[in-house]
C-alpha cells in the first residue's frame, strides 16, 4: 500500500526539544489522518538537528465512500425552512425520507485521492505544530522553531502539492552540512530518503546516533584501560546535537585531578558537553570523551588536542573559585545570606536557615542525630550558596558546602549532611542513611513544602513550580528507606508554618509512591483516615490489610461491615443513633454470640495494633466473621421494640468502632 514521506528541513533544532518534537509530530499526524478517515499500518518519527522527519505505511489510494444521514425541519414545517434544507444539503424533494414526522437526507460522499488531502494534512501539521519556543524570521508569518528552509513530502513516489508561507512542497533534501555532496537530493520514498542521507553523512535515527556514541566511546575508553562514566541525560543531548557521531578521546592536563572530582565533571558536562571516564582505581581518569560532528582527516587529534585546551581554561577558572572559595569559613558567609532572597513573600536564606535549626532541632531526637552536630550542619547547610563556585555551577550546591567543610575540619558528620542534604532528588538517587544527614534532609524538604504551601503556592495538575511533589516523595522515601518511626505530624507542628493540607499532601504522595510498588490507593486512604502520621507503620498496615483482603475471611468482613455502616447510615437518616456502651443483650442467641465475640476480640484486636503485629490484629477481626455472618442472618435489626433496635444498632456500632482500630474500612473499594 502506498507511503507517505514527510520531512521538515530547518536551521538546528534544540536537542532538548527533539524527542517531544518527534513525538509531537507523530501524534497530531495519526490524529488529521484518522479525521480524514484515513487508515494506516504503521507511522515513525525522527527527529535530529536539522530535520524532523515522519513515514506512514500503508496508507489507502483514497478514502472510502461515505454517506451521511442528515436530519431536517418536521413535516409541515414552512415551506422557506424546507427549501433552506434542499438547498443545503445538495438534494431534491423527492429524495428526503420521512421518520417519525421528519425529513431525513441521505447523502452520499465519494471518497477523494489520499494525495489530494495529505497535501493540506502536511500544512496544518506545519503550520500549527505546538513548539515550547518559536520564532518568525524574515517577512514571513510562519513561527517555527528556526527558521524553516524545505518541506520534503511525498506520497506513492510521487510529489504532493502544498505550500506553507512560501515553501513550495518538494522532493528533496540535504545531507550533512560540511561532508558529502553538497546541494540537495532527491528522495521518493522511505528508503531511498534514509539510504541518501547516509551516503551524504546523516543518520536519520537517533537510536542509530545514540548506540554509535556510546559504543565508540566504550571502546576509546576501553583502549586506555578506563570505564567511560555514561551518563544518559548527556548522551540524549549530544545525540541531537549530531547527524554524524565521531566519539574522540581528549586528554586532561592531570594537575587538575586535585579539584573535587564533581567540579571537573560538572565543567566537562555542562560547559563542553564531554563525557568523563574512571581510571582502575575508581578515580577520576585525566581523559575525557568529545563528540564531535565531523569525520576529521587526521583522525581528530587538532579537534581533541582543541577541547582539550578549551577544557583547561574552564579549570582553570574552577581552580581560581575552589582557592578563593576557602579563604571564608563557611560560618563566615552566614551573613552574606541575608542578602540571598529564598522567595519575595518568604524572607532570605537566612531566615530559611533559622527554620531548619528548629526542625531539625525536632527531628534529630527521633532519627538517633546527635544534636549538635545535627544543628550545626543544618546552620551551614546553605552556606555554600555565597561561594563561586555554586555561583558557576549551581548544580553542585551542597556537594561544595560538603568539600568546604570537609576543607575547614568540621566533624565528617556534618561534612556529609551539608553535602548529601538535598538527596534523594530524583527515583534514581538513593536517599541518605546517616541520622545527622537524615535530619538536615528532612527538615529541608519540610520546610519547602509547608512555607510554599502557606502562601497558596500549592501544586495542581501538571503544575508545580517549586518541585513540592519531589519534596514530598524525598521525605517519604526517606523515612521507608530507613523505617524511621517519626510521628510526621508532631514534626510539622514544630514549623512556624500552617500545615493546613499537608497530611493530605504526603497521602496522596504515599499513594503515588506505593502505586508504583503495586499497592492500592483506597488502601492508603482507609489507613491515613485514622490519624495514624508514622509512614513506616502506615506502610506496614497497608501491606497486612491488603494480604487480609484477598482472603475468604477479608472479603466476607468487609461485606459485613457495609451492611452494618449502610444500615447505621439508614438509621442515623431517621434520628440519633443510640449513645453510651452497649449492654450484653439478652436477645435471639446469635445477637448474643456476637456480643460475647466482641468482648473477646476488642482486647486482642487493642494488644495487637499497639505491639503493632498487624496480622494478629486481622486475625482478630477475621475471628468476627462467622458471628457477623449470623447476626445478619438470624437477627432483625430494625426491631419495632425500641430497646432491642438500640442495643442491635449499638452492637452494629461495636463492629465498626473495632474495625476502625485498624482502618475506616468504608473508603476500601471492591
Amino acid at each position: 500500500m502506498p507511503q507517505l514521506l514527510l520531512e521538515l528541513f530547518s536551521e538546528e533544532i534544540p536537542a532538548r526539544m527533539q524527542p517531544g518534537a518527534a513525538s509531537e509530530l507523530e501524534r497530531t499526524a495519526a490524529q488529521r489522518l484518522s479525521r480524514a478517515s484515513l487508515t494506516f499500518e504503521q507511522m515513525a518519527s525522527f527527529a535530529g538537528p536539522r530535520r524532523l522527519a515522519l513515514v506512514v505505511d500503508g496508507l489507502p489510494a483514497r478514502q472510502v465512500d461515505q454517506t451521511e444521514e442528515r436530519k431536517g425541519p418536521r413535516v409541515g414545517a414552512p415551506e422557506t425552512a424546507l427549501a433552506g434544507f434542499l438547498r443545503q444539503a445538495g438534494v431534491a424533494r423527492e429524495d428526503l425520507i420521512e421518520r417519525d414526522g421528519v425529513w431525513f437526507a441521505n447523502l452520499a460522499r465519494a471518497g477523494r485521492p489520499t494525495i489530494e488531502l495529505v497535501g493540506k494534512i502536511a500544512a496544518d501539521l506545519v503550520t500549527q505544530f505546538a513548539w515550547p519556543k518559536s520564532m518568525v524570521w524574515g517577512s514571513g508569518s510562519l513561527r517555527w522553531v528556526r527558521p524553516l528552509h524545505r518541506i520534503l513530502c511525498v506520497f506513492d513516489e510521487q510529489t504532493v502539492s502544498l505550500a506553507v508561507d512560501g515553501i513550495v512542497g518538494a522532493d528533496l533534501t540535504e545531507g550533512h552540512r560540511f561532508m558529502g555532496e553538497p546541494g540537495p537530493f532527491a528522495a521518493r520514498d522511505f528508503e531511498s530518503y534514509r539510504a541518501g542521507l547516509e551516503a551524504r553523512f546523516v543518520i536519520l535515527d537517533p537510536a542509530d546516533r545514540r548506540r554509535r556514541i556510546l559504543e565508540g566511546a566504550r571502546a576509546l575508553c576501553q583502549a586506555q584501560g578506563i570505564t567511560l562514566i555514561e551518563d544518559d541525560g548527556l548522551l540524549e543531548e549530544v545525540t541531537g546535537m549530531v547527524e554524524w557521531p565521531v566519539p574522540l578521546l581528549g586528554a586532561m592536563d592531570r594537575r587538575f585531578l586535585d579539584l573535587p572530582p564533581e567540579v571537573i565533571r560538572t565543567s566537562m558536562r555542562t560547559h563542553q558537553r564531554y563525557f568523563a571516564a574512571r581510571a582502575p582505581d575508581g578515580a577520576l581518569a585525566p581523559f575525557f570523551i568529545a563528540v564531535a560532528n565531523v569525520e576529521a582527516s587526521d583522525g581528530g587529534g587538532l579537534i581533541a588536542a582543541g577541547n582539550a585546551r578549551v577544557l583547561a581554561a574552564r579549570l582553570e577558572d574552577a581552580r581560581y573559585f575552589w582557592e578563593e572559595d576557602r579563604r571564608l569559613s563557611l560560618e563566615d558567609r552566614l551573613g552574606a545570606l541575608a542578602g540571598i532572597t529564598f522567595h519575595g513573600k518568604l524572607g532570605s536564606m537566612l531566615e530559611r536557615v533559622a527554620r531548619l535549626e528548629v526542625l531539625t532541632r525536632a527531628i534529630a531526637p527521633k532519627v538517633g542525630a546527635e544534636a549538635t552536630l545535627a544543628l550545626a550542619a543544618a546552620r551551614l547547610a546553605k552556606a555554600d550558596l555565597t561561594t563561586a563556585m555554586v555561583g558557576e555551577f549551581p548544580e553542585l550546591q551542597g556537594i561544595m558546602g560538603g568539600y568546604y567543610a570537609k576543607a575547614e575540619g568540621l566533624d565528617p558528620a556534618i561534612a556529609a549532611a551539608v553535602a548529601d542534604h538535598y538527596k534523594p532528588q530524583g527515583p534514581s538517587e538513593s536517599a541518605p542513611v546517616a541520622p545527622v544527614t537524615i535530619a538536615v534532609a528532612l527538615a529541608d524538604k519540610l520546610d519547602t513544602i509547608l512555607a510554599f504551601f502557606s502562601i497558596g503556592e500549592k501544586p495542581t495538575g501538571s503544575r508545580d513550580p517549586f518541585a513540592l511533589r519531589r519534596s514530598a516523595l524525598g521525605v517519604i522515601r526517606i523515612i521507608l528507606d530507613n523505617r524511621l518511626r517519626l510521628p510526621l505530624g508532631e514534626i510539622i507542628a514544630a514549623s512556624p508554618f500552617p500545615a493546613d493540607g499537608v497530611m493530605d499532601f504526603f497521602a496522596d504522595r504515599l499513594k503515588v509512591l506505593l502505586r508504583e510498588r503495586g499497592a492500592r490507593h483506597d488502601l492508603v486512604d482507609a489507613v491515613f483516615a485514622i490519624g495514624d502520621d508514622d509512614l513506616t507503620r502506615v506502610v506496614a498496615l497497608i501491606e497486612a490489610l491488603d494480604g487480609f483482603l484477598h482472603t475468604d475471611n477479608g472479603e466476607n468482613l468487609l461485606s459485613g461491615y457495609r451492611r452494618a455502616s449502610n444500615i447505621l447510615a439508614a438509621e442515623a437518616r431517621k434520628g440519633p443513633l443510640p449513645v453510651g456502651a452497649a449492654a450484653r443483650p439478652s436477645g435471639p442467641p446469635e445477637e448474643v454470640t456476637l456480643f460475647d465475640a466482641l468482648e473477646n476480640v476488642r482486647p486482642r484486636l487493642a494488644e495487637a495494633m499497639e505491639k503493632e503485629d498487624f496480622a494478629a490484629g486481622l486475625d482478630a477481626l477475621a475471628s468476627l466473621r462467622p458471628s457477623v455472618d449470623a447476626f445478619f442472618d438470624a437477627v432483625l435489626v430494625n426491631s419495632t421494640i425500641p430497646r432491642e433496635r438500640d442495643g442491635r444498632l449499638a452492637l452494629l456500632m461495636l463492629v465498626r468502632a473495632a474495625m476502625g482500630r485498624v482502618a475506616d474500612f468504608s473508603r476500601i473499594s471492591g
